[in-house]
């Protein structure tokens, strides 16, 4: 029995060694859900991804952008609280500063507020990375910054010592991430392993455990989110800056895509048993759109995730297919699954009735967190795995 080979097409932006470990993640998800499944990543950065050829010439200066979008969430906030943090982790350290009490005089010999935290923030430092694997490097240096923080000691001053350990573990979970988020890296944690591992931090700087009852929604963060989000919601910007490499990428694609659409389908053409295309954002739409344009018998499903198929489909800028036309018969059964607050990830079964079935998958992350979060998300692989041939 030859059994089933997965093709993986990475998404916009994507180059290596990124998506050597992005590739590595998805398989070991994929083979811990269903063994004996054969992989095939499909890399197309490096020879059909978009290059500056003049070194960047033509990019203004950058002004930077907030990442933070509001969110009406049914749990009080807490992902745009996050969004909050990633574009300023210091934000809620400088909220506790700032409602620190006049300076008192001390007795002679007693210690500072913030003394024995910045002595476990060090020791933190100390053990490196390690306490915050899931969330990728800067857990160190991130520690060593915040015990250093001119802002600790007023902070320390105005708050419980466990309001204080959960508020600098909020603080350096958000770097870590934020950190990511700035680097382009295409795996970002789900919010769930985001809040384990807060909790986490939260403890060994001396909060109790969470199960006490404590939660690590503070009240000052909630007064930062209100506020920032409806900032956010007055100057929100395009979705995808002219100036991001992710957009070379998709209008490369879409003005010289023949090339890599044939390439794709050659692989495909080697392969024997039933073949699955999985595409992440513009992946997808590589994958759509070589499925579309010729009959590939072996490919018994197409997986999207985060994708724009659907809205350039809709829009008329699909190189493949027009609307109103209907999806071709030979396109096989099409699982399509988005992210709520993924702002880049669209939906298909109301343009293609009976063809394509939507399925929400909720990485509790923030945009634009949530679009790199898939292939983090337990439930991503289960879907999938669902719905293997």
């Amino acid at each position: 029995m030859t059994g089933t080979t997965v093709v993986f097409i990475h998404g916009t932006g994507v180059r290596e060694p990124r998506f050597t470990a992005l590739a590595e993640s998805v398989r070991a998800s994929l083979d811990a859900e269903r063994s004996g499944l054969r992989f095939v990543p499909f890399y197309w950065g490096d020879t059909h991804g978009a290059t500056l050829g003049a070194g960047g010439a033509s990019l203004p200066p950058s002004t930077g952008h907030a990442r933070t979008l509001a969110a009406q969430d049914g749990d009080g906030g807490d992902i745009a609280a996050w969004g909050v943090l990633y574009d300023d982790p210091d934000a809620e350290l400088a909220l506790a500063a700032a409602a620190a009490p006049p300076k008192a005089e001390r007795p002679p010999g007693a210690a500072r507020p913030e003394q024995s935290v910045r002595v476990r923030l060090g020791e933190l430092a100390a053990q490196g990375d390690a306490a915050a694997a899931e969330l990728g490097p800067g857990l160190a240096e991130s520690a060593t910054a915040l015990a250093a923080h001119p802002l600790l000691a007023p902070a320390a001053a105005a708050l419980s010592p466990e309001e204080l350990a959960v508020l600098l573990a909020r603080a350096l979970t958000a770097r870590v991430v934020a950190a990511a988020l700035d680097a382009d890296a295409p795996l970002i944690p789900d919010g769930d392993t985001r809040d384990a591992v807060a909790a986490r931090l939260a403890e060994t700087l001396g909060a109790p455990p969470a199960g006490s009852g404590r939660t690590l929604r503070g009240r000052l963060l909630r007064i930062a989110t209100g506020a920032a989000a409806r900032a956010a919601l007055r100057r929100r910007r395009a979705l995808t800056e002219a100036a991001h490499p992710a957009a070379g990428d998709i209008l490369r694609y879409l003005s010289r895509g023949e090339p890599l659409r044939a390439e794709l389908r050659a692989l495909i053409g080697e392969l024997h048993g039933s073949v699955v295309l999985i595409g992440h954002s513009l992946g997808g739409i590589i994958a759509l759109d070589t499925l579309v344009g010729a009959p590939l018998p072996q490919v018994r499903l197409l997986v999207t995730a985060g994708s724009q198929g659907p809205f350039l489909y809709e829009s008329g800028s699909l190189p493949s297919l027009t609307h109103p036309q209907p999806l071709p018969p030979h396109v096989p059964d099409w699982l399509n699954l988005y992210d709520p607050r993924d702002l880049l990830a669209y939906l298909g079964a109301g343009l293609f009735p009976g063809r394509v079935t939507d399925v929400s998958v909720d990485s509790r992350q923030p945009f634009p967190a949530s679009h790199s979060a898939y292939w983090t998300n337990p439930a991503v692989y289960r879907h999938i795995v669902g719905r293997l041939p």
